[in-house]
């Protein structure tokens, strides 16, 4: 007759195997592929891309769907990084602080005009840390429809600016996530090298870091091999179509800055993997840049909601371009790196496929496969 002891430890002994029988065991692509076709089905998106790079491997790349009429995604299809921009431009300034070429100290006096609505006591620091009080442009209704009735027509960052309205508070007294702190960065940045925004991340980052398929929108040349995207174009009532080649030099020039990064997904994920691994900062100024405050944020960096990134603390940032989104995801504890892109603007489906893989991504760590 079974003691209760024996029969606990029985019944465990049954869990354990039956857990183990049913894990998915088959190869990453595989498992990733699944979630991301099953998800582009669910929420009716053409396409999406992942690329990983785990501990002691090389980035691996993986995709599902389509690009444009019969043409599936390809891994070299250059993405939209949007907001991820704001990771780079952070580090930027981060390097020109080291080399003592400005402070994150320094008041907007100091490298800008005034402007008004624009408080040039504001640091940069404070600029990086979205602690301004800046009004986001965005938030103007007159900046869309402009966007929209000039769509061929490049705006100057002093015009960017002549659409802000009061502050949300003062500098320093509350949390805003605004894009016009990251336009003001790139201002400074031109400024105090004496160089453009793309000139500088080539030299500093693109070419050290071999991401040879990384380019600034409306300073470089982006070759035409994009992944295709879809939406509206912001009009409303029309139709989801491909949206890919439509004028965009207002949109892009309004975000300068703040997003405009086009690369692939596996150099996304080398520029994460060599930021976040202290490859590019000195470790003091990599610390500073990734302390995360109460509102989640650092200097130029996201911690995650666990919910995307299976339950353990991550840091990156997200990103939305024209009829594209994507994340950019690396856990500290695990060393290791994650990019994650749609071919529309759809968050539920960004947000379901980045939460799946993220799951089969760390599940391969552990993965005990008999070898």
């Amino acid at each position: 007759m079974k003691t209760p002891r024996m029969w606990i430890l029985a019944t465990a002994a049954v869990c354990l195997v039956f857990a183990s029988c049913s894990r998915d065991t088959r190869p990453l692509e595989l498992r990733v592929h699944d979630v991301m076709r099953d998800n582009l089905r669910k929420y009716d998106v053409h396409g999406a891309t992942v690329a990983v790079i785990l501990p002691g491997d090389s980035v691996r790349c993986f995709v599902a769907g389509i690009s444009h009429d019969t043409v599936h995604v390809h891994p070299e299809m250059l993405i939209a990084a949007g907001s991820i921009t704001k990771n780079f431009v952070a580090a930027l300034v981060f390097q020109l602080s080291e080399e003592g070429m400005l402070s994150l100290d320094d008041p907007l006096y100091r490298w800008l005009p005034s402007y008004p609505k624009i408080d040039s006591a504001i640091t940069i620091r404070q600029l990086l840390a979205h602690t301004s009080g800046l009004f986001m442009f965005w938030d103007n209704q007159k900046i869309w429809d402009d966007l929209i009735a000039y769509r061929d027509s490049a705006f100057a960052p002093e015009t960017v600016l002549s659409y802000l309205q009061d502050p949300y508070f003062a500098a320093g007294k509350g949390f805003h996530y605004s894009n016009t702190n990251y336009l003001l960065l790139a201002m400074i940045v031109t400024r105090a090298t004496g160089s453009s925004l793309g000139a500088e991340l080539r030299k500093r980052f693109w070419k050290p870091l071999g991401l040879n398929d990384t380019y600034l929108s409306m300073e470089d040349e982006i070759p035409p091999r994009l992944l295709h995207v879809w939406g509206d174009n912001f009009e409303k009532g029309s139709p989801v179509r491909d949206i890919t080649y439509l004028p965009r030099t207002s949109h892009e020039t309004i975000t300068y800055g703040s997003s405009g990064v086009f690369t692939t997904p596996s150099d996304l994920a080398r520029g994460a993997h060599a930021l976040f691994g202290g490859k590019v900062l000195s470790p003091a100024s990599l610390n500073v840049m990734i302390e995360i405050d109460e509102d989640d944020y650092g200097l130029g960096v996201h911690r995650l909601d666990e919910d995307l990134t299976a339950g353990e603390p991550a840091i990156g940032h997200g990103g939305g371009n024209i009829g594209m989104m994507t994340y950019m995801i690396h856990w500290p504890a695990r060393g290791v790196s994650l990019i994650v892109s749609i071919n529309a603007f759809d968050a539920r489906c960004i947000n379901a496929i980045t939460a799946d893989v993220s799951e089969e991504v760390l599940d391969e760590l552990t993965l005990d496969r008999g070898v």
